[in-house]
């Protein structure tokens, strides 16, 4: 219901979400706070559509369109980045029968528990001895935690199947990539969407590791947005959520095959 209802009102015009919500984001710039005394009029139909807060957005407000590529560059290298890791980590995981490969497995499992929170202050101590605040390698560089998830799936590969193309003269680079990772493409979509939508929101990594505005993405930008007109806040946030959705409704059964399969076979 949130969702069409901020769709719906993005298409109002300035005057009607006046009238349904004044009494309460007219406070939002009152030096005195006061509560709501009288009922919101909540509408999910407009009375009359309009685009001109769209235009206001991606036409009229530059600033917009600079921060959602400094998303896009901030979120695209960060998903390849873990795709990549974690294919390369899990199948070390999967063929890997040393002593230690159960504790490090485990320990990797710990560290992924952990919230991003939790390991902010260390992260921003390690970027600032590394000069790397206030650089976007500051934003790339965090471990990537999908391991588990591809690890899980990448052992469902049966090991006659492997054991096969060994005897065929196949190495270890052949193995992993033309065996491993195509069966393992559902689990590779729901990581990248997974991964995609987390750093596609991310607020406490760009407030602590970017200082310069100019560099911050477009979920930081929302905030400011809210604090002025509502309708324009409106529109910006539908366009904000399209590339999340898009990605989404394009590798819907992938994802729920590779978190279905990731879980239904012990390590």
């Amino acid at each position: 219901m949130p969702t069409v209802l901020t769709i719906a009102n993005s298409f109002m015009t300035s005057t009607e979400i006046s009238a349904n919500y004044g009494s309460m984001f007219g406070n939002m710039t009152d030096e005195k706070k006061t509560f709501i005394s009288e009922n919101v009029n909540l509408k999910f139909i407009p009375d009359k559509v309009t685009f001109a807060q769209y235009k206001s957005v991606l036409i009229l407000n530059s600033d917009y369109l600079l921060k959602f590529w400094n998303s896009v560059i901030l979120t695209a290298p960060i998903v390849f980045a873990q795709l990549m890791v974690a294919s390369i980590a899990a199948y070390g995981f999967t063929r890997w029968r040393g002593k230690g490969r159960d504790s490090l497995f485990f320990f990797y499992v710990i560290l992924m528990l952990m919230p991003y929170q939790v390991t902010l202050v260390p992260n921003y101590l390690v970027s600032d001895w590394l000069h790397l605040l206030n650089t976007r390698w500051a934003i790339f560089l965090p471990a990537p935690f999908s391991v588990f998830l591809l690890t899980k799936f990448m052992r469902r590969i049966p090991m006659a199947v492997i054991e096969s193309a060994k005897i065929d003269g196949a190495n270890e680079w052949h193995i992993f990539w033309n065996i491993c990772l195509p069966q393992c493409r559902s689990a590779l979509y729901s990581i990248a969407i997974l991964v995609f939508i987390d750093n596609w929101n991310m607020v406490e990594q760009p407030l602590i590791l970017l200082n310069d505005v100019e560099k911050q993405p477009l979920s930081m930008f929302l905030s400011s947005i809210n604090a002025g007109e509502i309708g324009i806040a409106f529109a910006a946030a539908v366009i904000y959520m399209i590339p999340g959705l898009l990605l989404f409704l394009h590798g819907e059964a992938y994802l729920v095959e590779g978190i279905a399969h990731s879980g239904s076979v012990k390590g």
